[in-house]
Parts: C-alpha cells; structure tokens; sequence
C-alpha cells in the first residue's frame, strides 16, 4: 500500500523520495544469556520522507507487532566435588547434591523426582548393586549448598528466574547390612509452568512446530540440547537428568575397649584402699573410636561381674570419660525395660547371668564414652 501510494503521487507532481527511517523496537535483554523476556513485544513501524514540488512530506507504514517466544532450556548436573557420595551401612538421611539453572527466557517452574530404576552400569564410575531406602527429593529453601532436615522440604522448584540456579538434594537411607557397594540415582527435572508463587505449575507442552509463528502468541519451543547418550534424557524434551551415586565407604573403624579396675574403698585404709573383702571396686570401660570420619553405630557393651564380687545395685554409669571414669554422664536403673529412658543411652542388669548390659549407640568418628559400674568384693 504504501508503495503504490508514493508511485501515485510521482505521477501527480515532481516528487523525491529522501530517505526512510526505520523504528526501534521495545525489547530488552536479559542480563547472562541476553535473552528477551518471553511474551514482550516487539513493534515496528517505517516512515517515508519525500518532497513534491519542493513541499517535504511524510507517512508512515502501518505497524508491525509481534510476542517473543519462549526458548526452553536449562541445565541440571551434580554439584557435590563430583559424582559419589560416600556412605555407611544403616546411614539415614544419606544426602547427594545436583544444581538446576533456568537458562529459559522468563520464569519457570521445574518439577523433580529421584530416580534410581533407570540408571545404567557405566554412567558412574563402579557397579550399581543395591537400590537405596526412602529416597525422595528436596529444594534448598534457605539456599545454603547443604540440606537441613525439617527445613528443605519443597519438593519442586518454584518461581526460578532466568540465570537463576538453585541446590536440590536427593535423601535416602542406606541398608543396614549385606555385601553392599554402590547405588546408582539420578535427578529428573521437568521444566514447568511459572508465574504462580508457591503453586506447582503444571509440566509445559510445546507448540506444535508444525504450525506456523503466531505474532500475538507466546509459542513454547524446547530448546535443551543435553543427552545422556542412552535414550533416557534426549535433546528438546523439556527435561533433564543428572546422575550421582552412593557409595559405601568404611565397612570397620578402628574400634577399641579399654577395661580398668579401681579400688573406691576397703573399709578400713584411709588414703590408699586396698582389695579386701568387703572393698568397693568400680570397673571402668573406656570405648575409643580412632577413625576420624566414620561413626561405630549400634555400639553395646555386656561384662559379667565375675565370681567372688557382687554387683552394686543402681551403680551403672554412662557418659563422657575423665576423673575416675566418668566424668559427664548420666546414672542408669538396672531394669531392662528402658522405655523411659530419655538421655539416648539405657543399661541393664541381669541377676541371674551376672551380666551387665549397656547400650551406648553410637560412638562418633574420633570420639569416645565410658561405662562404669560398681562391684564389692566377697
């Protein structure tokens, strides 16, 4: 049209076109990738000066508007100092760490799920032997790199602005025992619907490239290009996978008990007791853990009270090692029914088998506990 009108008026009189101008559009870039945002749009119009019989004129191209799309992509890997986690048998709340950034032109919500079913021998470095206990997946609310109980607890990623990346967290429990080496997981991530906060979006659908590019609307196209080269994860699929693995470290510790005797009393000698009938000995068990980064779970400790002494009712004690024997601790009852006890350690008596059971659980890596308990000789 306007090409015809500027034809008619060169007819009419002497006419000059003198330059077309075109506008600038109101798109902006994204910081990182430099990305317009997703729906923004864009306008254009071109103006037209020219001069008939030496009068300057000017018009105007009607405009021309369109939306940006939405290209799709993020990336998703493990972010733990590489791929393995090292873990111990019976360990709860075992955790592996991945990092999902939104590298999408606009805000997206990405949905995840721990995986293990799928994982292949080869994608991590050893075989994959057992499957891991209770596993499930938690965002990094407070965005601190490590996973706190009872505070990560969002199971998706909510509102992740673009160039914005976020720490999720994979937890699970380890087996308690068996030949175990190492399991396999994988984080699977799906990118989502934004725009809501604190509301799950639903998983995104892609516009049909088949059809032709809608100006005035935001078509979805994928643009991942990851591959984990198995058929799993493929490229423009809107997901992505990261794999790590468990891997039981330690199977032993360096475990030590240390048994000692100390005359308390004899009844008749003032500064230094001596082992007469009738003395009061206390047996001092001192339980070191010499490995440094590997607990001693499940730690119990039995004695019998051997012949020719009597166990001293109520004389079993617990706790952190100094003095005497126990410096820090709690006194426990020699009942066997512990199911009041409170402090996290129980003990017990049994008067017929003479045996003197206490359950110290555990022992941490480079720590230390004393079990102390009284007998009077006969």
């Amino acid at each position: 049209m306007l090409r015809n009108r500027v034809r008619t008026m060169l007819l009419t009189g002497s006419a000059a076109v003198a330059s077309i101008a075109i506008g600038t559009g109101s798109a902006h870039a994204q910081s990182a990738a430099q990305n317009t945002t997703a729906g923004t749009s864009i306008s254009n119009t071109a103006s037209v000066t020219y001069t008939v019989n030496g009068t300057a004129q000017t018009t105007n191209s009607t405009t021309a508007t369109f939306v940006v799309d939405r290209k799709v992509n993020f990336t998703v890997v493990a972010d733990q100092g590489g791929t393995k986690t090292q873990v111990n048998l019976g360990q709860t709340d075992a955790v592996t760490t991945f990092r999902v950034t939104n590298t999408t032109n606009g805000i997206q919500d990405f949905l995840l799920e721990a995986d293990q079913s799928q994982i292949v021998n080869g994608l991590v470095t050893g075989i994959d032997d057992f499957d891991m206990l209770n596993l499930k997946v938690f965002v990094d609310s407070n965005n601190n790199g490590v996973y706190d109980a009872g505070v990560d607890t969002r199971t998706y990623i909510d509102e992740l602005a673009p160039d914005a990346s976020v720490a999720v967290f994979i937890v699970g429990n380890v087996p308690g025992s068996g030949t175990l080496s190492q399991a396999n997981v994988d984080l699977h991530v799906v990118v989502a619907n934004g725009g809501l906060a604190n509301t799950q979006g639903a998983a995104l659908i892609p516009t049909d490239t088949n059809l032709p590019n809608a100006d005035a609307t935001v078509d979805i196209v994928f643009a991942d290009d990851d591959d984990d080269g198995i058929g799993i994860d493929i490229i423009r699929n809107g997901q992505g996978r990261a794999y790590a693995s468990y891997e039981i470290g330690t199977r032993n510790v360096a475990l030590t008990v240390t048994k000692s005797a100390l005359v308390l009393s004899d009844g008749v000698s003032v500064g230094n007791p001596k082992s007469l009938p009738g003395a009061t000995v206390q047996y001092c068990l001192l339980v070191r853990n010499a490995t440094l980064l590997t607990a001693a779970n499940g730690v119990q400790l039995n004695d019998v009270v051997p012949a020719n002494t009597t166990y001293v009712p109520g004389s079993i004690t617990i706790g952190t090692p100094g003095g005497t024997c126990v410096v820090l601790g709690s006194t426990e009852d020699d009942d066997a029914d512990d199911a009041g006890e409170t402090d996290g350690v129980t003990a017990s008596f049994n008067s017929t088998t003479k045996n003197v059971n206490a359950i110290v659980g555990t022992v941490g890596g480079g720590g230390s506990i004393a079990v102390a308990f009284k007998v009077t000789i006969n």
